[in-house]
């Protein structure tokens, strides 16, 4: 939830303030409540996202359209982490979820900053194989060879660009208003 989305205290439904105090590493402003003293950390959620590789179709990567997302833009397979599971665990169940493929191997490719959603990303490079069975939460899906990718600039695309370079391919960038 976004800091303006907080404007009473969760626990006695006073209105909060913008208070400055002293924490670790000096002072911080952020919404308290003067009642109880609860504090609204407004701390980035953990994000899990992947780089879907498909084996048994020539290792083409499996783009997805969100059915919420406007235009036609394809990104990453995405998803929150559920309490108890590990990111590797949360990043299989959503490639089962959303796309109904079995994810047979796993690495991680790195961890990205998306302040704009207030969102860590972590991401992953999953190899999958299944028949695509596309969740309601996905509107389609495109499969392309790694080398006809086009990379975004923020978040999952930044993950993109990074697996891409690792495997020795050129990153290609959409251009901008392009999806």
């Amino acid at each position: 939830m976004t800091t303006q989305a907080y404007k009473f205290c969760p626990q006695c439904a006073t209105p909060l303030e913008w208070l400055t105090q002293l924490e670790d590493g000096g002072e911080k402003s952020r919404l308290r409540c003067v009642a109880c003293g609860f504090t609204h950390w407004n701390n980035p959620t953990p994000v899990l996202a992947a780089v879907i590789e498909l084996a048994d179709r020539g290792g083409q990567l499996l783009l997805a359209r969100n059915a919420a997302w406007p235009g036609r833009f394809f990104g990453l397979v995405t998803g929150f982490m559920e309490a108890g599971e590990t990111p590797q665990e949360g990043v299989a169940r959503e490639v089962a979820e959303e796309t109904g493929l079995t994810v047979t191997q796993l690495s991680i490719i790195g961890a990205y900053d998306f302040q704009r959603m207030n969102q860590v990303i972590i991401a992953y490079h999953a190899v999958a194989q299944g028949e695509i069975v596309l969740s309601p939460e996905l509107a389609e899906y495109k499969l392309l060879p790694p080398e006809a990718v086009k990379c975004w600039p923020a978040g999952t695309g930044q993950a993109l660009a990074d697996w891409l370079r690792s495997r020795g391919h050129a990153v290609q960038w959409l251009d901008a208003g392009k999806s």
